[in-house]
């Protein structure tokens, strides 16, 4: 079954797969481990204060992480454990990170 965005299992014979792109576009089929497949990198999108001043942070693909690590700011990437929706580490955005660029001209880029 489908476990995230770009993640895909199969059960009956134990593979992960993590779906990327070629520097044409077309989708490239990366084998993964079983652990790699149990978290996703997300974008975060804002930073806020909900309801009754609780911290929040929103994510690319529309998740909302409540109480994330308050050194995240926007732009950073937060690594999400997809059974519990935390967010268990971050990467800052900032100079001299590389980069996976996943859309426009130069998708597929790594830089």
């Amino acid at each position: 079954g489908i476990n995230a965005e770009y993640g895909v299992s199969i059960d009956k014979t134990g593979e992960h797969f993590r779906m990327l792109f070629d520097v044409k576009g077309r989708f490239l089929i990366h084998r993964i481990k079983k652990e790699e497949a149990a978290y996703k990198l997300c974008n975060v999108k804002s930073v806020r204060t909900a309801a009754k001043g609780v911290p929040v942070i929103t994510t690319h693909d529309g998740r909302t992480i409540r109480y994330p690590d308050p050194l995240i700011k926007m732009h950073d990437t937060v690594k999400v454990d997809i059974a519990t929706n935390k967010a268990v580490d971050y990467i800052k955005f900032e100079p001299g990170n590389l980069a996976y660029i996943t859309g426009g001209q130069n998708c597929g880029r790594i830089g």
